[in-house]
């Protein structure tokens, strides 16, 4: 099974998820890039989903599903840790609430699809206003393999690293980060994100050093959580 990226609008993004002969499609708004990349390779498209139902995720439902007898599955109405399958391989559904009180993320071979939820350097706005949950949602995620990698629903990468280099100035694996990016394949390894995402590192002694030092409680790990996410 093989993931493709396709941006799209200024830093927006699709994933094609296929094999020989079916894909599926995730966040189909480059679909003209989408529609001729199924028939260079010959795929039929079986499935389309969403991460969550912001319209600039959205967009190109209507007219990816036109002609074909694909099926578009509600991401509201997939229930967690269920399968799509794509010729037999499964692709796991993890409910991931925070950025939107429906977002899910997507597990599909060693890599994770994260839309608004988990970005490469950064995570989504908290939009739900459910705190609580994006918590459990990024923990959630911090629990896969370090190898795994993230696909993101925007690139955000070079603002996020100027982010995290506000907040820690002599953190030296942001400059690997950078030296790493590629603006035609975003992706990043999950253990590259505990090195450098301020939202994945708020056990770690700078963090907290920092969340101290600017009047935040740090007793609790979901405290120190709140005082990240209140920090600019």
């Amino acid at each position: 099974m093989k993931i493709k990226q396709f941006r799209y609008a200024a830093d927006n993004f699709s994933y094609l998820v296929y094999d020989r002969r079916s894909a599926l499609v995730v966040d189909g708004g480059a679909v003209a890039a989408i529609q001729s990349f199924l028939a260079a390779n010959r795929l039929e498209l079986k499935y389309l989903t969403n991460t969550h139902m912001h319209p600039d995720h959205t967009l190109g439902n209507r007219e990816l599903l036109q002609g074909t007898r694909a099926e578009w599955l509600d991401p509201r109405d997939l229930p967690e840790r269920s399968t799509i399958e794509i010729e037999g391989q499964p692709i796991q559904v993890l409910h991931t609430p925070g950025h939107t009180s429906d977002s899910i993320t997507l597990a599909a071979a060693n890599a994770l699809i994260t839309g608004d939820t988990l970005f490469n350097g950064t995570i989504g706005n908290c939009f739900s206003q459910d705190l609580q949950s994006f918590y459990a949602s990024i923990k959630k995620l911090m629990e896969w393999p370090v190898e795994t990698r993230i696909y993101a629903g925007h690139d955000y990468v070079l603002d996020s690293m100027a982010f995290a280099r506000k907040l820690e100035p002599h953190n030296t694996a942001i400059d690997a980060f950078l030296q790493a990016y590629d603006p035609a394949h975003v992706t990043s390894r999950l253990a590259d994100e505990m090195l450098v995402n301020p939202y994945l590192r708020f056990n770690t002694a700078s963090i907290k050093a920092l969340l101290v030092q600017k009047g935040f409680p740090v007793k609790t790990e979901y405290q120190r959580w709140q005082g990240i996410m209140a920090l600019e």
